[in-house]
This record gives structure tokens, C-alpha cells and sequence, in this order.
């Protein structure tokens, strides 16, 4: 599956400090060879380089629970 600019993703790569979070698509790039990645953004920074592969579509529940999270602070 490939991703969109605004698409909301979870990220899986358990060597970053956003592993398991929420995250918004802001960048798509496509290399020489035809691999696509992407820079996803988070609340707190952003990850570059991010392949297909590690990222997956966020379920509306998640965004939900993201959105009662910000309202509690």
C-alpha cells in the first residue's frame, strides 16, 4: 500500500523513539531504483526516510484517541 502528503500512519521500526505512535505523511520520495519513503511527523519531531514497509494506515480509532488525549491537557 502506498501512502499520501496528510495520510495518518502508526510507524513499526523499534529503533526509533516514535516506534508504535501516530504520525502524519508530510514527504514522499522515490528513489533512483523506484523504492518509495517517506517523512512521517509526529508531535514531538519527525522521522525521514521511513520505507513502506514500516509504516501502516492508522485505524479512525486511533486518531479518536489521539484527539481525547489532547482535549484531557
Amino acid at each position: 500500500m502506498s501512502f499520501e502528503e496528510d495520510d495518518r500512519v502508526v510507524l513499526h521500526d523499534k529503533h526509533s523513539e516514535f516506534d508504535g505512535e501516530v504520525g502524519t505523511v508530510t514527504q514522499t520520495m522515490e528513489s533512483m531504483f523506484g523504492d518509495v519513503t517517506y517523512t512521517v511527523s509526529f508531535e514531538e519531531g519527525q522521522e525521514t526516510g521511513v520505507p513502506e514497509d514500516a509504516i501502516e494506515a492508522a485505524d479512525e480509532d486511533e486518531d479518536e484517541d489521539e484527539d481525547e488525549d489532547e482535549d484531557e491537557e
